[in-house]
């Protein structure tokens, strides 16, 4: 058989151990029984032997318990899924798996390495992704839409630009291929009451970090943040896992809505058109007070012009790296 790790190995020799201790109380228990029962002088002679070790007998069962439960410790820790990322070193993850969104957006799965990995991601904080590109080394930050819950694997949304450098990177990536990952990293660590009620402004691909909140948040029965996000894009094909966002929005009615906004929009949208304005921030998200927060994640120029309407509407103004504490934060 073969072990993964150490904890496997110890707990193996603990069992051992354990069943070697209870083979050898068995015998001694096995031996007196015979002797009183048949009378044969030489299982007389032998329990007459062996009293002294059958008196300890209580204590033997301690010893044997003792290791038996160190073991199944030792084996349990062993099966719990273990964080594999390193905030210090890249590592490298294959792809295993690619779904394609829309014409230039994709869903990257990568492996662990083991079934019995996890990321181990803050919900709220992202990774650095690493390529070679034209012999020079580029790096560029991304947040899972995967989380720790899933085992085995983490899932990355890109967009691919004609000029970008990482996101072409992942573009021509084949089933197979390695990207270079370390984290975590980032300001944010989400967790229930952070905030009574938590707005969101993304665009794009900005969703991600947005998205990884709404759901940690939606799945805990025992959070009960209110949440509300206003997404922006440019058409409604540009519009990334909109039919999760809905069902979101339809199964926890009570707490999360989702408002889109479209400069292009078609023929017959319902949602925002144009830009987001102060007027659909009002609107839409909640006013400023002591336990309300505004995250926010898209295009620079984009979150500019939301930094604007944030403090028209009185929020604080952000800093520029956010910190958890902030009324604002940018991703």
């Amino acid at each position: 058989m073969a072990y993964r790790n150490r904890n496997e190995v110890f707990a193996a020799q603990f069992a051992l151990i354990a069943s070697t201790l209870g083979s050898f109380a068995a015998c001694l228990a096995l031996t007196q029984f015979l002797a009183r029962t048949t009378r044969i002088p030489i299982l007389l002679e032998l329990a007459a032997a062996t009293n002294i070790m059958a008196s300890q007998s209580a204590l033997l069962a301690f010893v044997v318990g003792f290791f038996l439960s160190v073991g199944a410790l030792l084996y349990f820790n062993a099966q719990k899924p273990k964080p594999v990322l390193n905030p210090t070193a890249f590592q490298h993850f294959k792809l295993e798996h690619k779904d394609q969104i829309s014409s230039n957006t994709a869903l990257y799965r990568f492996s662990l390495g083991s079934k019995n990995a996890i990321l181990g991601l803050p919900i709220g904080q992202h990774i650095t992704v690493q390529a070679n590109i034209n012999g020079k080394d580029i790096s560029r930050s991304y947040t899972p839409t995967s989380s720790d819950d899933d085992i085995g694997f983490f899932d990355l949304v890109i967009k691919s630009y004609p000029q970008g450098n990482i996101s072409k990177h992942f573009a021509e990536l084949k089933l197979g291929d390695t990207i270079a990952v370390k984290g975590p990293k980032g300001q944010m660590r989400y967790a229930p009451g952070l905030a009574r009620e938590i707005g969101m402004i993304a665009g794009g691909t900005g969703l991600t970090p947005c998205l990884q909140i709404i759901r940690a948040a939606l799945k805990n029965p025992k959070d009960t943040t209110q949440l509300s996000l206003i997404y922006a894009n440019v058409e409604e094909s540009d519009i990334l896992l909109k039919k999760e966002l809905d069902a979101l929005a339809t199964k926890h009615a009570n707490r999360f809505k989702v408002h889109y906004f479209l400069n292009k929009p078609p023929q017959g949208w319902k949602g925002g058109e144009g830009f987001v304005t102060q007027e659909a921030i009002q609107e839409h998200l909640p006013a400023p007070a002591p336990d309300t927060k505004i995250l926010m994640c898209g295009p620079p120029p984009m979150i500019n012009a939301m930094k604007k309407h944030l403090e028209a509407l009185k929020f604080d103004p952000p800093r520029t790296v956010s910190k958890l504490p902030d009324q604002v934060f940018c991703f």
